[in-house]
């Protein structure tokens, strides 16, 4: 099986898709007269839709906690910005039907347990240290000697640099 297909049978991947689909659908009712809604929310909703499934793939390319938690958080933060939004939309008269909005606040909802599912599966002992400290295991501070500075290295002896003098 194709790393492709992997993607597009993992059942957060295929949650984010279904709330890309619901997101599009949403922002179809929204009047396009509207321009201050078409400006504001619809371009931000799809934004974030768009958002989430990519970075889940960009997250399960890789295998180093660092790189997973860096996506992972832009993940929570499109997905919770989307549901602000679509929260938003409830108060909005010109959206007579508030199915859309609804269902799309429960598919996130229903998204979030599974994406706290999947975070919890990290490795954390795969990391490279975020001198940052954001994005470090428990028990890694950005203050920590980094354990790859005992590792000698001259890029002479690797690279036969010597040798074209």
């Amino acid at each position: 099986m194709s790393k492709r297909d992997e993607l597009h049978q993992f059942p957060l991947y295929q949650k984010a898709e279904q709330i890309y689909k619901i997101t599009r659908g949403l922002i179809e009712i929204v009047p396009a007269d509207n321009e201050f809604l078409q400006e504001t929310t619809v371009r931000f909703m799809m934004e974030n839709a768009m958002i989430i499934p990519a970075k889940i793939a960009g997250a399960q390319a890789v295998e180093l906690y660092d790189l997973k938690m860096e996506n992972a958080t832009i993940i929570r933060k499109a997905a919770r910005e989307l549901y602000v939004q679509a929260g938003s939309l409830r108060f909005e008269e010109a959206i007579s039907d508030q199915d859309y909005i609804h269902l799309l606040r429960t598919e996130i909802d229903e998204f979030r347990l599974l994406f706290i599912d999947w975070v919890a599966g990290f490795d954390v002992w795969n990391y490279i240290k975020d001198n940052w400290g954001l994005f470090n295991p428990p028990g890694i501070s950005a203050h920590d000697k980094d354990p790859d500075d005992d590792i000698p290295f001259n890029p002479n002896d690797f690279f036969n640099l010597d040798d074209e003098e």
